[in-house]
């Protein structure tokens, strides 16, 4: 007697989330050069307007937390705009004529999952 026909389902979650959350850094290639919160905050702005123009550089954009030390931060962005985020952070080159650019490290909508990193989990 054959064996009965082993039946899948596939589930597709539709991401109903109204913000999505980004942790980044922003890179140098001279060191040395710092930023505090605010001009972080508005780097990110003029990222958005210089791509996109004034009416997407007011998209509701937090800096929920930054380390000055390291140039990161995490960024809670409303989910219709994360897409153009991304992409004016990629584009970025510079700032006050300096080369620089963002790496994005993690992005999620759930703030949850950027508390941990399941590469850098060390077992002891």
């Amino acid at each position: 007697m054959p064996a009965p026909a082993t039946t899948y389902e596939r589930i597709v979650y539709k991401n109903p989330s109204e913000y999505h959350y980004m942790k980044v850094r922003l890179e140098f290639q001279d060191c040395g050069v710092g930023l505090n919160a605010a001009q972080f905050k508005q780097l990110l702005i003029s990222a958005l307007k210089d791509l996109f123009g004034e009416v997407d550089a007011a998209l509701p954009l937090d800096v929920l937390t930054y380390e000055e030390k390291t140039l990161s931060a995490i960024l809670r962005i409303c989910s219709s705009g994360l897409v153009k985020l991304w992409s004016s952070l990629t584009l970025l080159g510079s700032y006050k004529g300096k080369n620089c650019a963002f790496r994005v490290i993690q992005v999620s909508p759930f703030l949850l999952a950027l508390s941990g990193n399941s590469r850098e989990l060390v077992l002891n």
